[in-house]
């Protein structure tokens, strides 16, 4: 308790009196966190526009968000705004994104909390984005833990029945005599959509049950369909005064039909980008034609350069074809690419080794698409001009990750160039410097020298347009 009232006198502006609201909160988190399988914190409003996590609770039945304890930690309006609306709105907020202070994509639910009119904190409930990584070890911690259930339960209610109200699922209390004594407001309204016409509270539980229960059993956990909507039932005897057992539902027909919807995505996204790769193949395949048949020395290079940039952009679609999701891993972009240069750009009778170092991870096809074209033009540039006809060498492709920015370097061990001479305008060059400034949102460096070039430029991790922004 003397964490929380440290923290407030250190960061907030809230009066003793206030203070003791939160305190007498924090016991009930353990609580709320075991019933609703989800880390549950208290943050209260800083001097500023941010906010300070003063207490929290882990689950005990399923793998916590975060690996240690953010409490004292403060969670900045940008990151988590679900936090930022309740705290300065006053009303509650629900299942709406938010990044935490380990940098992990998170889900957030936030019920508001008052000291008369004055919102002194926000009681926040947290998931994991990807909730299906853990649905197995929910469903085997359920069943394992209907014991634990019961007794937070029992010792919510009924004094602090509103608790109940920050939980996002559907709850019924029914006693001995089988009448339903409690129901939240969430139960209410998922009845309603149901078809029922009546409140289901005061109302024998014979009358609305949705599958069939043993009353003496040791609890229950499964899944049913009514009507059009698909529901998460569990079953958990109390056996306490007046209350025999719960009954815990939870909506499942948005997150069923999203998953339907995304392998129907999932197929379309993998056609558009085959035929997308296709068409730009047959593009390229043209130009190589009519390089062939050209005489002009110059348009052969205009042609071959555009060919290998088509090629690039194709190389990209193809990836994303395969995986049908809008995310490629940075690496196998590079290794086409690499692959395309060598078997298209490098020069007759040069023994020259590209080699890929570094990190690996994942970019958007936004992202992807943009590198490709700005490491094919490099590598292109290196394998033509770096070494000397006949002559060996190594070409280094560095990835490194960053928490905001990522960075690429292209090294080569070549003859080296005038850096001053790159500030005339050559398309190849301008195409990377427009790329990386106008689409990555990043910076280009060019250092070169007798012992050879290094190209080195930063991009965002991922590229946010404010009109996807929800």
């Amino acid at each position: 308790m003397g964490v929380i009232r440290d923290l407030c006198h250190k960061y907030t502006v809230l009066t003793e009196d206030e203070i003791s609201t939160i305190e007498a909160l924090a016991p009930f988190l353990q609580t709320i966190a075991d019933l609703t399988d989800a880390d549950i914190f208290i943050d209260c409003p800083c001097r500023n526009a941010d906010s300070i996590v003063v207490a929290e609770a882990k689950p005990s039945g399923v793998p916590s968000s975060y690996q240690k304890s953010v409490v004292g930690l403060l969670a900045k309006a940008e990151n988590e705004p679900a936090v930022a609306r309740t705290s300065r709105l006053g009303v509650s907020t629900k299942q709406m994104k938010a990044v935490t202070q380990e940098d992990r994509r998170t889900i957030q639910s936030v019920e508001p909390i008052r000291n008369g009119e004055h919102i002194i904190g926000v009681l926040i409930q947290e998931r994991h984005i990807d909730e299906k990584f853990f649905k197995n070890q929910r469903i085997r911690s359920a069943q394992r833990s209907y014991e634990a259930i019961s007794g937070a339960f029992t010792r919510v209610m009924p004094e602090n029945n509103w608790l109940t109200e920050c939980i996002d699922e559907a709850l019924l209390i029914v006693d001995d005599a089988g009448i339903i004594t409690f129901r939240n407001t969430l139960a209410k309204e998922l009845y309603q959509k149901l078809g029922y016409i009546d409140d289901v509270l005061g109302q024998p539980y014979d009358n609305v049950f949705l599958v069939n229960t043993d009353p003496a059993g040791e609890g229950s956990h499964m899944e049913v369909e009514v009507g059009r909507y698909v529901l998460d039932v569990k079953y958990i005897p109390l056996g306490a005064p007046n209350m025999a057992f719960v009954l815990i539902i939870r909506d499942l027909t948005w997150r069923r039909e999203q998953e339907k919807a995304l392998i129907l995505k999932s197929v379309a996204v993998k056609e558009m980008h085959h035929r997308v790769k296709n068409n730009l193949q047959t593009i390229a395949s043209l130009l190589r034609l009519q390089t062939r048949r050209t005489g002009s020395q110059e348009t052969r290079q205009v042609l071959e350069e555009s060919m290998n940039r088509i090629i690039a952009i194709a190389s990209t679609h193809e990836l994303l074809a395969q995986s049908g999701m809008d995310e490629i891993m940075l690496s196998e972009v590079i290794r086409n690419i690499k692959s395309n240069v060598l078997r298209y750009c490098a020069e007759p009778h040069t023994k020259v080794a590209v080699v890929l170092e570094g990190d690996d991870f994942s970019v958007d096809s936004d992202v992807g698409t943009s590198v490709a074209l700005i490491v094919s033009e490099l590598l292109h540039n290196a394998m033509k001009y770096a070494f000397a006809p006949g002559g060996t060498g190594v070409v280094r492709i560095v990835m490194t990750k960053g928490e905001l920015y990522s960075r690429i370097q292209v090294i080569d061990d070549g003859q080296g160039f005038n850096v001053q001479d790159a500030s005339k305008p050559r398309l190849g060059l301008s195409i990377v410097q427009t790329l990386v400034e106008d689409k990555l949102f990043g910076s280009l460096e060019i250092e070169s020298g007798s012992s050879g070039t290094q190209v080195t430029f930063d991009f965002k991790n991922r590229i946010t347009i404010a009109g996807d922004v929800t």
